[in-house]
């Protein structure tokens, strides 16, 4: 077989492909015709010839053809009919399993299905050498079982019974799956009940049924118990389970339907009535009344029933935490908009990490948030850098910008056009304080370097004056300080203090004279635990005469950790214990 054809059928679904692997082993034919289209070359067919007559009449033909779509799916749907007919026989006729539970766990169980195929050895009829297969291969029962019951394998494997194998050796499960699929649960729900309430299908006779008999006796219908049951399987365990009758009681006091109750209920969810429970008597005690709180629920149904309520809990404790009364959240429970609690709960958590990262005081957020909670919870903002960026505006303008217009978060939300902020006359008279003290240390007006300063400086003139003047008085000859500025802008980003800072641990404790700054130009602009870290480190290998001790300290602290690490530390073999704990020393002193 040559690598092409590999390679084909190996796109093939696994049920056509291992047919097609194992008849192009016993047929000389080519397996595919030429890339192309020849109308007077009969296509080849991808079986023998040999083969019975039914399979011929579900040919596969590999081409290019929309035909072959519809082929190649017409053939599956005949292997798959024939292997839910043999393990349908095989179920029902000779395990002795009723009729309609064969039937379908036959039909749903896929993943099986496909393993029991690639198993069998289908040489000819399908379905006679599945069931030979079966005569003297015993499958385990509970595999196609559980999957028919909606359980993926992955989820029932470790539910598997470990010293069974045939369903009717456990007649609890299957007398409890009987009663629970004839009370009106679609068997492919029954794998959930299963998964999260096991011991349901080891009761005895009789339990489950009086079980069900005792929720109906409380005013329920069967289609709405089977709901309930569905979406919370743990009411079928222990006695009536208190908390649930007492949300139902408390909804239909305040005029919310039973049908409205089963409209909000997902089957694939699972509901939990205690937290519910504590949902509404948080309501209470925030003073809304029973035609509030009836009024709200029809509004806005997932305050209660999405997540179990464990959002709108979520949500009161973040409000609470930035002052809000009870009153105040029964005041804007009242007024929440048309839109998911988690979603709410996302914007706002949102926008107040936003207004973090403008630098916006903690006190002005909180006095935003109590005042504009659902316009927060209404908003989904644009990234942080984005809207800087767009806005064209810097962190302090912009956090003061909302402080007096907190209503226009809302025209910054994803979807919307942003316009950029027109310049402010402190920008435009700062700028040009940058550009005047610029030209004075040697900068060209108007070249790369001028426009690449005044976007790298962070400050006004003033405030860059005063840096470069922190650096003259530490030692340097002023024009050395221009040249040292032209080379690194960034070096003026540091406060007076920092400044200082770095020159004497420059000087006093590593040792190295002020005049290292004009060959490592960068060092004022690196972290100190940076510096501190490699210089150390190289001071050590020094001592152990390992390392030079002509290099510079601008090839020292420029290069990057990894180069560092594997150049420097580990030409002794401690070097790397040595580096590890310096740096637990810096850091923890820093």
């Amino acid at each position: 077989m040559t690598h092409l054809q590999k390679l084909r059928i190996a796109s093939i679904p696994g049920w056509v492909s291992s047919i097609f692997h194992e008849n192009h082993l016993r047929s000389p034919r080519t397996l595919f015709q030429p890339i192309g289209v020849f109308p007077n070359v009969q296509i080849p067919r991808v079986y023998s010839t040999k083969m019975a007559p039914e399979i011929e009449n579900h040919e596969v033909l590999v081409e290019t053809s929309t035909a072959k779509g519809r082929r190649a799916t017409r053939t599956l749907r005949y292997i798959k009919k024939e292997t839910q007919a043999a393990l349908l026989e095989y179920l029902h006729s000779t395990r002795g399993l009723h009729f309609t539970d064969a039937e379908n766990i036959s039909k749903n169980c896929p993943h099986f299905l496909d393993k029991l195929f690639q198993r069998a050895d289908c040489e000819r009829e399908i379905r006679r050498s599945i069931a030979r297969f079966l005569r003297y291969h015993p499958i385990n029962e509970f595999e196609p079982f559980f999957e028919s019951l909606g359980l993926k394998p992955s989820e029932y494997v470790s539910l598997l019974p470990r010293n069974l194998m045939y369903l009717t050796d456990d007649e609890l499960l299957l007398h409890n799956y009987t009663v629970l699929s004839n009370y009106g649960i679609p068997p492919n729900k029954i794998g959930k009940i299963y998964r999260e309430a096991t011991e349901v299908f080891q009761y005895d006779f009789q339990v489950l049924a009086s079980k069900l008999q005792a929720y109906e006796e409380l005013g329920l219908s069967r289609s709405a118990l089977v709901r309930y049951v569905v979406g919370s399987p743990y009411l079928l365990v222990g006695d009536v389970n208190a908390a649930f009758v007492s949300v139902l009681e408390k909804l239909k006091s305040i005029g919310f339907e039973t049908n409205r109750i089963e409209g909000n209920l997902w089957e694939d969810n699972t509901y939990y009535w205690s937290r519910m429970l504590e949902v509404l008597s948080l309501f209470s005690e925030m003073g809304c009344s029973d035609e509030q709180l009836g009024k709200l629920l029809r509004h806005n149904p997932d305050i209660l029933f999405e997540s179990s309520g464990e959002m709108t809990v979520s949500l009161i404790g973040l409000l609470q935490k930035f002052g809000f009364t009870k009153r105040e959240l029964c005041s804007m429970f009242l007024q929440f908009p048309q839109i998911p609690v988690a979603k709410f709960v996302a914007n706002l958590r949102r926008c107040i990490l936003f207004l973090d990262e403008i630098d916006m005081k903690a006190a002005e957020i909180g006095k935003i948030v109590h005042s504009h909670p659902l316009l927060l919870g209404s908003c989904s903002l644009k990234k942080t850098s984005s809207l800087l960026c767009t806005l064209n505006v810097g962190k302090k303008r912009l956090s003061q910008y909302i402080q007096e217009n907190p209503q226009e978060l809302k025209n910054w939300v994803w979807g919307r056009k942003i316009e950029s902020f027109p310049d402010s006359g402190d920008e435009v008279r700062s700028k040009a304080e940058k550009t005047k003290f610029l030209l004075d240390i040697g900068f060209v007006e108007n070249s790369s370097k001028m426009k690449a300063a005044l976007k790298a400086c962070r400050g006004n003139g003033e405030e860059l004056q005063e840096r470069f003047d922190c650096i003259v008085k530490a030692g340097l000859d002023w024009k050395d300080v221009c040249e040292l500025i032209q080379s690194c802008p960034q070096n003026l980003n540091q406060t007076t203090d920092v400044i200082e800072m770095k020159i004497d641990c420059l000087v006093n404790e590593l040792g190295y004279p002020i005049s290292s700054l004009l060959t490592a130009t960068r060092y004022l602009s690196h972290k100190m635990e940076r510096v501190k870290l490699r210089v150390r480190m190289f001071n050590w290998l020094k001592d152990h005469g390992i390392a030079a001790p002509g290099l510079s300290l601008s090839t020292l602290i420029s290069c990057s950790d990894s180069y560092f690490i594997k150049t420097y530390v580990h030409r002794h073999p401690a070097g790397p214990q040595v580096w590890h704990d310096l740096k637990n020393e810096i850091e923890f002193n820093c």
